[in-house]
């Protein structure tokens, strides 16, 4: 039997009623990532699970991070411009580029009888999830669950500390130091996040930062320091996005920051070409035939595994399973085996669902998108689990958020949706989050 298995029984026998489990958490969900709701049970993931994806995201990550090199002689523009970046976008990321790649991101995935397969990566310090440990804690605090978790030999990982880890190694804080970070936003979204960005830079004060949450332009760089107020800044946490930078005035408004970064004044976490790998584009490029010779055989071998087929929408010739066929006749007649999605957009913003979509709104978004920043992707066919509910049980089909930081994988951000046909997945429209234990041994 699974650890899931196992739960259920046990759950069905002797463990507290799911509303129960829900309104004992629910006073420290309030102003976290998890909107004060969340599922009937843990997530669970078995010792060899847990070590193939670890593996598997070390390797992708690996080969995304030396496209530039490998694809485009180390050029982080042309890089930009090919994934579908506009050139003042492709400006300021290689104005913000980073010394090394950073190591901080969440890959989503789904999962069906042969493991994972990749959704999408979101690279760098805009991924939301951070504070997922909260469920955790809080649920370890019911005897049942907590009981389970020791029988089995469960772990959790606590993710906001390997981010700060992360941060502390990537922004090459000296040991000892006890930096002060802003916790940056763009004006406009800013007000919406506020009350969860604090509450995030109280559980960051204990590991050793002091976190102010502010919008972008509060900003100001004067006598070589970035300056929120009267407090000198040593890193910006990055929360605006690549496609914030297309906003009127945008660029202007991260001058300030953007120049104290290439001078060496203020260290951003994470700068903004991790956005760049997080592209779909990227993705792309990875599962295209014509780079294989590009990779390592260990690279290729976890590419093969979880990343499904996936190309630019460009017009001309493709190979679909080892055969050469013509993009558009192949995108018309996969229709519902398929996903449009935007290269760059983030939270299901523009993705086009083949198996939701009449051929006449499907025909029309392929031309929309020809020779676009857009990408066409196999869909996947997760297997949905069993939750339990007050009289019974039910199913949800999980989104398993995997983060990715400096000493290797840092903990699950779950969401569950009951589109069990794989519909967009949105703690903003309705999503409703988990926690995960898992085995290591």
């Amino acid at each position: 039997m699974s650890l899931t298995d196992d739960y259920l029984a046990a759950a069905t026998t002797r463990g507290p009623k799911p509303s129960a489990i829900r309104a004992a958490v629910a006073p420290q969900l309030d102003a976290t990532g998890y909107m004060g709701r969340c599922l009937s049970r843990p997530a669970f993931l078995e010792a060899e699970e847990y070590h193939q994806l670890a593996g598997d995201l070390d390797l992708l990550h690996s080969a995304l991070t030396r496209i530039p090199e490998r694809l485009f002689g180390g050029d982080l523009g042309a890089f930009a411009l090919a994934v579908g970046l506009t050139q003042e976008q492709a400006d300021a990321v290689v104005r913000g580029r980073g010394t090394a790649p950073s190591r901080f991101a969440r890959a989503d995935m789904y999962k069906d009888g042969d493991g994972f397969h990749l959704l999408e990566i979101n690279m760098g310090s805009t991924a939301g999830g951070v504070d997922n440990p909260i469920l955790n804690k809080a649920m370890l605090e019911l005897p049942f669950i907590a009981e389970f978790v020791e029988q089995h030999g469960l772990d959790y990982t606590e993710t906001m500390e390997e981010v700060v880890r992360t941060i502390l190694t990537e922004a090459k804080v000296p040991t000892g130091v006890r930096p002060t970070m802003a916790i940056a936003d763009f004006p406009d979204s800013y007000p919406d996040l506020e009350r969860q960005l604090h509450k995030i830079g109280a559980m960051l004060a204990p590991m050793g930062i002091d976190a102010l949450p502010c919008p972008v332009d509060a900003l100001e760089y004067k006598d070589e320091k970035v300056w929120l107020g009267d407090r000198p800044i040593d890193i910006v946490f990055r929360l605006f996005m690549i496609e914030d930078l297309l906003k009127p005035g945008a660029v202007a408004m991260l001058e300030p920051v953007l120049q104290a970064s290439e001078r060496g004044h203020v260290a951003i976490f994470t700068p903004l070409d991790a956005e760049l790998y997080g592209s779909k584009g990227c993705l792309a490029l990875l599962s295209d035939e014509a780079y294989r010779d590009r990779y390592s055989a260990d690279e290729l071998a976890a590419l093969d595994r979880i990343l499904p087929w996936t190309r630019m929408v460009r017009r001309g010739q493709v190979t679909v399973d080892g055969r050469k066929t013509d993009l558009l006749e192949y995108a018309v007649a996969a229709r519902e085996e398929l996903v449009l999605k935007p290269t760059s957009l983030h939270g299901g913003d523009g993705v086009l669902l083949g198996w939701r979509t009449d051929a006449d709104t499907w025909a029309a978004g392929l031309d929309a998108a020809m020779d676009q920043p857009w990408v066409l992707q196999r869909r996947v066919h997760p297997v949905p689990e069993t939750f339990p509910t007050d009289d019974g049980e039910e199913e949800w089909l999980l989104t398993w958020g995997a983060f990715l930081v400096s000493h290797g994988l840092g903990g699950f951000w779950v969401r569950g949706s009951q589109e069990l046909d794989g519909g967009i997945v949105n703690i903003a429209t309705g999503a409703t989050a988990g926690c995960c234990f898992f085995r290591t041994s």
